[in-house]
Formats: structure tokens, sequence, C-alpha cells
């Protein structure tokens, strides 16, 4: 029989054994899963991010890319992981604020299923056309669009994609043919190749428009992109301001000790305050926004909320 004295000893005894385990965290290495395939402006963002938090924590962080379902697969297996700082995620607003917003029971809760650790920065994104598609601007793009419903189409690797298209449609009265993809690359691949005539990407498809093979319309941004002043903004173009952030950001699964993210934290930030860190980052038209776990849950609940009510001023059918 255990007595109470025996008991608390052992209490103790457990007690000061996982702050020893914590103390010496991390003993092995960290994996940060990735909702999209390798290529892309999110899967460079995390490998930048993971090598110099590698650095920082003395352990090999390792990126493991789990695309599909619009980043739901990659949150569920954070989700259901341990929460010992060994397995971690970089999300964004797609499978964070688009994909519950746009679900009539969500696969998972964002603010009760995961830890916030680290916010990370905010994406460009730009509406982009195939050079074959006779429009230089969104209102020739419309016109075009109306002039042929059905027969022109539209990819999207992310929520974003989707919800900014649905918007683009509501607003101006067009039929598209949607084709969803599980990420940015393969269909940044069609794109290029004519097999698609637009999508809403990330600054990773820049490159391309400098060399004449993609024709940028209008960018998602608040105000113009350095890497691209001569795109304008929404509503130069003729539509309303998306009233929500397109953010990135570093979660654990729920649970985590304090101790544990306050390190994940701090070296995210460390990683996040080096020049040539930043320049690489910026690089890709991403803004890096670093920020402390208390400030990420605020903005996941906040957007959240944002993004469902725009789904419902859009008119967008639940899934």
């Amino acid at each position: 029989m255990i007595t109470p004295f025996r008991r608390l000893l052992l209490a103790l005894g457990l007690a000061a054994a996982c702050a020893g385990a914590h103390a010496q965290y991390p003993a092995r290495p960290i994996t940060m899963v990735v909702p999209f395939p390798p290529g892309g402006t999110s899967d460079s963002l995390a490998r930048i991010i993971a090598k110099n938090v590698g650095e920082n924590l003395g352990q090999s962080v390792v990126v493991e890319n789990k695309p599909g379902v619009e980043g739901q697969i990659a949150a569920q297996d954070i989700a259901k992981s341990a929460p010992d700082g060994y397995r971690i995620a970089l999300v964004t607003s797609g499978n964070f604020s688009v994909l519950p917003a746009m679900r009539k029971n969500p696969p998972y809760d964002v603010i009760t299923d995961f830890t916030p650790i680290a916010d990370v920065g905010r994406y460009a994104f730009f509406l982009y056309v195939n050079p074959s598609v006779p429009a230089k601007n969104m209102r020739e793009f419309i016109a075009h669009a109306k002039a042929n419903p059905g027969k022109m189409s539209y990819g999207s690797g992310n929520g974003t994609g989707v919800l900014v298209f649905a918007q683009i449609k509501s607003l101006f009265g067009i039929d598209l043919l949607h084709v969803p993809y599980k990420g940015e690359p393969p269909a940044m691949t069609d794109l290029l190749a004519g097999r698609l005539d637009a999508m809403i990407a990330t600054g990773a498809g820049l490159p391309f428009a400098k060399e004449g093979k993609l024709r940028p319309l209008v960018t998602l941004l608040p105000t113009r992109s350095p890497l691209a002043p001569e795109v304008p903004v929404m509503r130069e173009a003729g539509m309303s301001e998306l009233p929500v952030v397109i953010w990135a950001a570093v979660v654990g699964p729920a649970g985590m000790p304090k101790d544990i993210v306050e390190r994940l934290n701090k070296a995210v930030l460390a990683s996040l305050a080096k020049p040539d860190v930043v320049a690489s980052i910026e690089q890709m038209g991403f803004a890096v926004t670093p920020g402390r776990p208390e400030v990420l849950g605020n903005l996941i609940k906040t957007q959240v909320g944002a993004y469902t009510k725009l789904v419902k001023s859009i008119g967008i059918p639940l899934q």
C-alpha cells in the first residue's frame, strides 16, 4: 500500500524528472511539418527558419512536407502529436483561418487543439495570368471572362486562392473553372505551361513575371509591393480589399510546457532578427513580423472570426 507520504515523494520525483527533461530540451532533432509540397514560398520559409532555429537550439530541425486537403493533413498531424516540442508546424491562414471558416464541421479547433509558439509574418499574394490570356489588367480580365463563361480556368494551391476567386466571381458575376491542387508549385507549373489561365499565388511567381512568362494583374497587399511596384493593389483595380490577414506562424500541439514554448519562441525570434535571414525571406515577397505566443494566439482567434465573416459576406456554401 502506498502511503500519502510515499505518494508525495513519487509526485515530487516525477516533477523533478519532468523538469530535468525540459531543461535538456532539445535532446534530439525536432520535426517541423509544412502543409505544402516542396518548392513553394511556405516550404522555403520553413527551411530558412528550421535551419536557423536549429542553430540557435543546438539541434537540427528537420522539415517534413505533408500537403493535401488545404493544409488539413498537416494540421491534424500536429494536433495528434505529443506536446513535447519535438513535432511542431509552420501553419498559415490557409489551414488555420480559411479552412475552419469554410467548413460546417471543422476537423480541428485552432484555439483548443494547438499551442501558439511564434508569429512569423505576412504573405504577399498576386493574381497571375498566363500571357496567352488577352488581359493586361483586372478590367480586361473580367471582360474576357464574361465573354467566355466557364471556359477560363484558375488553379488554387491554398485556401487564399479559393477565397479570393470566390470573391471575384461573386463581385463581378463571372463563371470560372476551378482546378484545385495540393500546393502552389504544381499549380504554378501548370500556369506556366498554359494548362491554367490564372491563379492566386505568392511572390514566388514574380521572377517568372520578370521573364515575361507570367503577368501579375493585382496584388492582395494593402500597398504596392517594392518587388513589383507596377502591380496595383485591389482597390486600384476596382475591387474591395480583403478584411483579413494572410499570415504564417509556428505552432505545436495543445498542452506544450511553457518553458519549451518559451525556448522555441526565443529561437524563432532570434532567427528572424538576423539581417541575412530577413533579406532572404523578404526576397520571396514575405514580410517578417515576429511575435510572442500570446500575440499569435490573439491573431489566430481574431482571424478565424474575420474569415468566417468574409465567407458569409461572399456567400460561399460551407463544405
